[in-house]
């Protein structure tokens, strides 16, 4: 999605708890000490609190890491259980020899107790955490006391780090808890970041995720701070949504009103959003099926801003904009067969033969292939020709830098698919295959509609898509390290050979992807090797700008 216009290596505000990305604030330093103290040290428990979305979790996964190797853990993640499953929890977690009646306490206890003290004369030592330990029922909270009994004349056999919401301050501080709350030898309360350890926070998160330079601006960060109270969790989500409208709009950096906009999107608050399109049931489901999230960006934000395009296509399209007649007025014909009109009209019309059938056949007839449906799909007729179908959701400005014909597939408020031929993208518009020719529609028009799944054909350069990776020997190679080169790469061969994908070539093709926007993965998968032909214009394919005689050719010959 998002990561490779960015050239992320993944997504960096992910709230799945990665040790990988923990910041470490004052506060998050210190409770991960606290935390590290409770399993070097015996005796009592450990009491670590924190609001929701403060990094809790994050926190424990990070000791999980650090663990020395004598100790083992048992980590209890869903404690609204009975005192009975409580218990089995926790011995099945540390794999303890089942006693013959599961359902009696004293034998699940009896069990535990001869489990510690077997480890704790092999010289181990065993920790009990317990996440969302504010939900522990009185009685599991009482058997926990007694656990702590569990000891030699020298030491507890048991430790145990309970891990809770600020509630779990107050179930601890009941005066019919007292027992247990003295028994709490260290305590601790996270609380969210400030405002420069969020500015922090976010440069760390990007950074881990592979960011080479500033994605969030000075005033984006300090709002997502405002609005965030500082909370990672929250934090997270923001950034989130905040880095999906930016790709929208195919904006490089993130400002403060993109920022507003993704709290506004996420806090669920229509009163602040304008009125959804009659698209809004089509476009969840697009998203639920893993289209493009930018969709819903496109309902509520101008249109994006397209990349720079030749001067030639934009004139070409600015003219034909000017053709455009009042609404009770039949659009006239454009020069050279190119005619401006209502999308939605012409879909009704049927001259666009919105039908994948129809799409198909015009795509494939660009490449010179007579397509015939009763012969079988047009993807498998198009790979007897020695071409390859790319299949993709994405945005019209990935596929103005591919540079190929595609077919668009389009979904109108009543849940009903087209299917088109995109021949030409220009400023001002798209170029759509029409019977009389071809139609310029806006991109206002077509964004409502077109939830970004795309067809386009290329030609692979072993006749037969297949993905290039590291370590493979093979004249593929040698096709991409040739090709690299010629595009100003530093990709010599080394003593390995030139059909070898080495470490250096795999460095150089990271650079590649990073300077064209495409997913940073060192792997010359589809979309990489369709940008190499189109910058290389080597193999004669058609161009957006060129097909149907329309526009004419703006990027060099091949």
């Amino acid at each position: 999605m998002y990561t490779q216009f960015f050239g992320l290596n993944e997504k960096p505000f992910s709230i799945t708890p990665d040790p990988r990305y923990l910041f470490l604030s004052e506060r998050h330093g210190e409770g991960l000490a606290h935390l590290i103290y409770g399993v070097t040290d015996s005796g009592g428990f450990i009491q670590l609190t924190g609001e929701v979305g403060t990094g809790k979790t994050t926190l424990v996964r990070s000791l999980l890491g650090q663990l020395p190797e004598e100790v083992d853990v048992a980590l209890v993640l869903n404690p609204q259980v009975t005192v009975i499953e409580f218990l089995r929890n926790i011995c099945q977690e540390l794999h303890v020899t089942m006693p013959a009646d599961t359902g009696s306490t004293m034998a699940l206890v009896d069990a535990l107790n001869r489990y510690l003290l077997d480890a704790h004369a092999r010289g181990r030592r065993t920790i009990l955490m317990v996440d969302e330990a504010q939900n522990l029922a009185e009685d599991v909270l009482e058997q926990l006391r007694l656990l702590t009994n569990l000891e030699t004349a020298r030491q507890k056999l048991l430790q145990i780090i309970l891990i809770g919401q600020p509630e779990l301050r107050e179930v601890l501080a009941q005066n019919h808890l007292r027992q247990l709350a003295q028994r709490v030898t260290g305590r601790y309360h996270l609380e969210p970041l400030d405002r420069e350890e969020s500015r922090r926070y976010i440069e760390h998160r990007l950074k881990v995720a592979g960011a080479l330079g500033e994605i969030f601006d000075a005033g984006a960060k300090r709002e997502v701070y405002r609005l965030s109270g500082g909370v990672p969790r929250l934090m997270n989500v923001i950034c989130d949504r905040a880095l999906l409208g930016a790709y929208s709009r195919e904006s490089r950096t993130v400002g403060r009103d993109l920022v507003r906009r993704a709290a506004t999107e996420v806090s669920g608050d229509e009163g602040r959003r304008r009125v959804a399109s009659p698209l809004v049931a089509a476009t969840a489901a697009a998203l639920l099926l893993g289209s493009v999230a930018a969709v819903f960006w496109l309902r509520n934000e101008a249109p994006p801003e397209p990349g720079p395009a030749p001067a030639e296509a934009a004139a070409v399209a600015e003219a034909a904009v000017a053709a455009t007649v009042p609404e009770d007025e039949d659009p006239q014909p454009a020069a050279d067969g190119m005619r401006a009109g209502s999308l939605e009209d012409e879909l009704g019309s049927g001259k666009l033969r919105a039908t994948e059938s129809a799409a198909m056949s015009r795509l494939l007839g660009l490449w010179g292939v007579d397509y015939a449906p009763g012969r079988g799909a047009a993807c498998a007729q198009a790979r007897a020709a020695g071409l390859s179908c790319l299949v993709q959701r994405g945005t019209l400005g990935m596929l103005r830098q591919l540079n190929r014909p595609a077919m668009l597939t389009l979904i109108d408020a009543g849940g009903n698919a087209y299917h088109v031929l995109l021949t030409g993208l220009a400023e001002a518009g798209a170029m759509l295959a029409h019977d009389d020719g071809s139609l310029l529609v806006s991109v206002e028009e077509l964004d409502p509609l077109w939830l970004g799944q795309y067809t386009l054909v290329w030609r692979p350069p072993a006749g037969a898509p297949a993905v290039i990776r590291p370590g493979m020997l093979n004249t593929s190679v040698g096709w991409l390290r040739n090709s690299l080169a010629a595009l100003g790469f530093d990709a010599a061969a080394t003593e390995t050979g030139a059909d070898y994908f080495d470490s250096e070539l795999e460095r150089q093709l990271r650079d590649f992807q990073r300077q064209h926007r495409l997913d940073v993965d060192g792997i010359a998968g589809e979309q990489t090797q369709i940008m190499i032909n189109t910058l290389l214009a080597s193999d004669g394919s058609p161009r957006l700008a060129e097909s149907g005689g329309v526009l004419s050719d703006l990027n060099g010959s091949g």
